[in-house]
């Protein structure tokens, strides 16, 4: 066991958990954030960030970068790539164990441990995941440099990385189950505008068919029940995210879709436990959000442990 008590062990490095970062340890605060995955979450898979208030256009893994250096140069440590085996978030001091090799102490924990995109479930997703089903425009739009792909969702996430897909494809169709895109306006006006994309609206994907790679899918009207088949090079998937509140979920207080539930100063139900981010119950979920989620958390933090 690492002998050091950290005041803030922050589970996630994605906006809101670097956010937490930089805040917890600017106040002096000794900070550790521990990530199983790589440093950034989502927002390294996003190509384009244009609406960061005071930073003008910029790349979802730039503005991760930076991020990153101020946490540390503030002092925080970052260890990141880490599997979290155990943890126990009672009492005065909280125990995270990764690995099954090290386990580190805190008084205090905030969980910014972001989604995973939410799939489809339908017959051909898994077997072609990565032969031409994807989740993340940025990692693999270059793979279709002029061919035709099809894009599901009809949320902001949807539409922007469809026009970003444009840059690569020779046509996007974008496949949504309502008659209406749940979008803000400005995206939608968009992806309307733009000559390469095209609309299937009112309908759902009910299977991904081909030989080696993604050849065609199957797509039922949902309003007649008819169903046809589009010929297609690649499927790009923007319905969501499921919470990764998996190993927490019988710690602390979550809804029915799994998201951790906390109050306006971002607490929990356990005491010095606090949500951030993604994982959070809450309506919108923006690079912006995600930050301002952490900076509560952190000041929240901060405030418990002067109790």
């Amino acid at each position: 066991m690492n002998n050091e008590i950290y005041d803030v062990i922050i589970l996630g490095a994605g906006p809101a958990g670097l956010a937490a970062g930089i805040y917890a340890s600017r106040a002096k605060l000794s900070t550790l954030i521990i990530n199983e995955g790589a440093v950034g979450g989502q927002l390294t898979l996003t190509e384009e960030i244009a609406n960061y208030p005071g930073v003008e256009t910029t790349s979802g893994y730039q503005l991760v970068t930076t991020m990153k250096k101020q946490a540390q140069e503030f002092g925080c440590k970052i260890k990141s790539n880490r599997t979290i085996t155990r943890f126990q978030l009672e009492g005065a001091v909280k125990s995270i164990t990764v690995n099954d090799t090290e386990t580190f102490q805190g008084r205090t924990v905030i969980l910014a441990t972001g989604g995973t995109p939410r799939m489809l479930g339908i017959p051909g997703e898994q077997e072609f995941k990565g032969r031409g089903v994807s989740y993340c425009a940025t990692c693999d739009g270059d793979f279709f440099n002029g061919k035709e792909i099809v894009v599901v969702g009809g949320g902001n996430s949807a539409l922007e990385e469809a026009v970003t897909l444009t840059k690569h494809a020779s046509k996007v169709t974008i496949v949504h189950q309502f008659d209406q895109f749940q979008a803000f306006e400005y995206a939608i006006e968009e992806a309307k505008a733009n000559p390469k994309i095209e609309f299937i609206m009112e309908s759902e994907l009910r299977a991904i068919v081909g030989a080696d790679t993604v050849e065609k899918i199957e797509i039922e009207h949902l309003p007649t029940g008819n169903k046809s088949e589009l010929k297609t090079d690649g499927i790009f998937v923007f319905i969501g995210y499921v919470p990764n509140t998996e190993k927490v979920k019988d710690v602390v207080m979550v809804n029915e879709r799994g998201e951790i539930l906390v109050d306006p100063e971002m607490k929990t139900n356990t005491p010095g436990v606090f949500g951030a981010g993604d994982s959070i119950q809450k309506r919108y979920r923006q690079v912006t959000t995600a930050v301002a989620d952490g900076t509560i958390a952190a000041l929240s933090a901060s405030a418990y442990l002067r109790q």
